[in-house]
């Protein structure tokens, strides 16, 4: 989900990204509810605005799901969630990362230290710390005994 607006500083941002991994047939993300999977486009906020193609994987389906379930218990749990420092873009980029050995696009990763350099960012960020965003139209993720 995208929108473009300025800051009251001027700054001009194209969006706020809710990033998602599509692998293996499925899209996965992350939000205060923790890691979950969809058919691609399959949340409520419906098909992507865009998409970037980092490439394909030589990750097996097995692996991957072992490799999330391991991220659901440690690093990236539902009460880990932090709007700015721990997101969905963080999830993606750490997914993308061990599927491709590349980053989400800095545009997107940089956009909370943006907006936290700026004034305005600043006096939201106690409003902005408090909200927990969980798409819905997802499953939550969970692995147990082979099966996910």
């Amino acid at each position: 989900m995208t929108f473009s607006f300025s800051l009251p500083t001027g700054k001009q941002l194209d969006g706020i990204w809710h990033t998602s991994i599509i692998v293996h047939k499925d899209e996965f993300f992350y939000g205060s509810g923790g890691i979950s999977s969809c058919m691609p486009g399959g949340t409520l906020l419906g098909p992507p605005d865009s998409v970037v193609d980092l490439g394909s994987t030589e990750v097996t389906e097995e692996i991957f799901l072992e490799y999330l379930s391991s991220l659901g218990e440690s690093m990236f749990r539902g009460e880990s969630y932090s709007l700015f420092e721990h997101n969905c873009n963080t999830f993606s980029n750490e997914v993308a990362q061990f599927l491709t050995g590349r980053k989400i696009p800095s545009y997107i990763t940089d956009l909370p230290s943006e907006v936290l350099s700026t004034p305005f960012g600043q006096a939201l960020r106690p409003l902005l710390d408090s909200i927990q965003i969980q798409p819905p139209g997802g499953n939550t993720f969970r692995r147990h005994n082979g099966q996910s």
